[in-house]
């Protein structure tokens, strides 16, 4: 029930969020709900791998790089799920900080109602 709170939660997050921002295109409710599905089982196999392949650099940035491998993900999910458009890698550099975000005030909203 968690997880599915969660996904809704983020799906809620992309709608807003390509509201917001001009270059991402999110074409209804449904594909909101299956990109954030598909960024979740995204970050849950792909991330640790990506994060493990570019840990020198990750630690030579002090951390920063892990901004990259986010945007990275976020790209991924544009190019597997129809309906969903990302304009570019600062685009999706800039949305993926603020899903982050988002998705942090959102969860500790959840976390403060128990």
């Amino acid at each position: 029930m968690k997880f599915l709170t969660k996904l809704l939660l983020t799906a809620f997050a992309v709608l807003v969020l390509s509201n917001l921002l001009r270059g991402i295109v999110v074409d209804n409710y449904v594909t909101a709900v299956i990109i954030a599905f598909v960024i979740a089982i995204l970050n849950m196999f792909v991330r640790p791998i990506l994060i493990v392949l570019t840990l020198p650099v990750t630690i030579l940035t002090l951390g920063l790089f892990l901004l990259v491998v986010n945007a990275i993900i976020i790209l991924m999910a544009g190019e597997l799920v129809e309906g969903f458009y990302v304009k570019g890698f600062f685009t999706a550099l800039l949305f993926s900080v603020l899903l982050s975000v988002f998705r942090s005030v959102l969860f500790g909203l959840l976390k403060e109602e128990k």
